[in-house]
């Protein structure tokens, strides 16, 4: 079993870190991002993921601020994602020190967006993030996007076998109808993803208790995962699933 990696995930809205249930608006303060950082670095996270959530202009300005405080106080990789659409985004991510790119809304309205900035960066700079739900007539996962307020009628799985085709170093894969749940990952929905691609999957969307980290990795097949609520509010530390991951037999970095 290769490595697998725990990622704190922070959901940024002017300035700060909040949390909310499936996409909706019921926010709850979570504190400010690079302190937040600093604690998950000194737990062990392996990487983390800031996401800007409304990516206005403004959001833009300080959201390029907080990628630069974060950059000159913590080691530990980082992806930022929210209103990524151009190459020079990605630029400006990039320089201002992320380590990797989060593409969602932009890959499904332009495709080539993908290729195009894995050509210019390389894939290990591109994250594409996939929000999917589950349709029960089509028996598939649709993906979903504007934060999950607009079905695309694209069958997730076969989006990313596309992204990954496209030059996509990894997926991010949020189940719409887990998120902020804390009932469990997805695994169903992970498992397929993970076996039909060859990049690394991170599942994103449920995480509530330890068993559930241990599941994503070997029932779901995820080779990282992502958790924002559970972490932010002390419920668990990174330190105790990695822990209770090493105990079953799970390898943790």
């Amino acid at each position: 079993m290769l490595t697998k990696r725990i990622i704190p995930c922070f959901d940024i809205k002017n300035g700060r870190v909040v949390k909310n249930v499936s996409f909706l608006t019921n926010e709850r303060d979570a504190g400010d991002p690079v302190e937040l950082a600093k604690i998950y670095e000194e737990q062990g996270a392996d990487e983390l993921v800031l996401l800007d959530i409304t990516a206005t202009d403004e959001g833009r300005a300080t959201m390029l601020d907080i990628v630069r405080r974060t950059a000159d106080g913590v080691f530990i990789p980082f992806t930022v994602g929210g209103g990524v659409s151009t190459v020079e985004d990605i630029r400006e991510l990039l320089k201002a020190g992320a380590d990797k790119v989060g593409i969602n809304t932009a890959a499904v309205k332009n495709p080539q967006f993908v290729t195009d900035a894995a050509k210019k960066f390389g894939s290990q700079c591109i994250v594409v993030s996939i929000d999917g739900k589950w349709d029960g007539e089509k028996q598939d996962w649709e993906v979903m996007i504007h934060a999950g307020k607009k079905a695309t009628g694209l069958s997730a799985i076969a989006w990313a076998q596309e992204m990954e085709a496209r030059g996509a170093g990894e997926i991010l894969l949020t189940s719409f109808d887990q998120d902020g749940q804390k009932s469990g990952f997805d695994l169903a929905f992970t498992r397929r993803v993970s076996e039909a691609v060859r990049i690394p999957v991170i599942a994103s969307g449920g995480a509530g208790e330890m068993s559930h980290f241990y599941d994503v990795f070997t029932d779901g097949k995820a080779d990282a995962a992502l958790a924002a609520s559970i972490f932010h509010f002390k419920e668990l530390t990174v330190e105790d699933v990695k822990d209770y991951l090493k105990e079953r037999g799970v390898t943790v970095r």
